[in-house]
């Protein structure tokens, strides 16, 4: 006596299990957000089905760079945790980073280390060289 679209016992309704678009890309960084921001932005009248999957992908990429090489300071420093002061020595020390990020002010990152060669002391001349006159 089923009648209607009920869920009947003869009839075959398998769910599609949905699978997100950053999982078919295989990436972390999330290709529906970034491309709902691009429509959002009006960049662009209109967006292609790749253009959001490649930035997702690079944004992601350079974001394990910077998180690599911060790692890597905060492992020289003896620390566990990233801090942004281990954020601000990964990027100044690398050139590439340190050009596309010239202009950003990372907060409590401080500065890089640096003393100038006019306040280092100077090297006096030893006894030895000036007596051989």
């Amino acid at each position: 006596m089923a009648r209607g679209r009920g869920k009947g016992l003869g009839s075959s309704t398998t769910k599609k299990v949905s699978t997100s678009r950053s999982s078919k890309a295989g990436l972390q960084f999330p290709v529906g957000r970034i491309s709902r921001f691009l429509k959002a932005g009006k960049y662009a009248q209109r967006v292609g089905a790749g253009a959001p999957v490649y930035l997702a992908s690079v944004l992601e990429y350079l974001a394990a760079e910077v998180l690599e090489m911060a790692g890597n300071a905060a492992r020289d420093n003896k620390k566990t945790r990233v801090v942004p002061r281990h954020i601000q020595l990964a990027v100044r020390n690398d050139e590439e980073l340190s050009n596309l990020l010239g202009s950003v002010t990372i907060a409590n990152g401080g500065v890089m280390p640096n003393i100038h060669s006019n306040l280092l002391p100077t090297k006096k001349k030893t006894d030895a060289s000036s007596n051989e006159d």
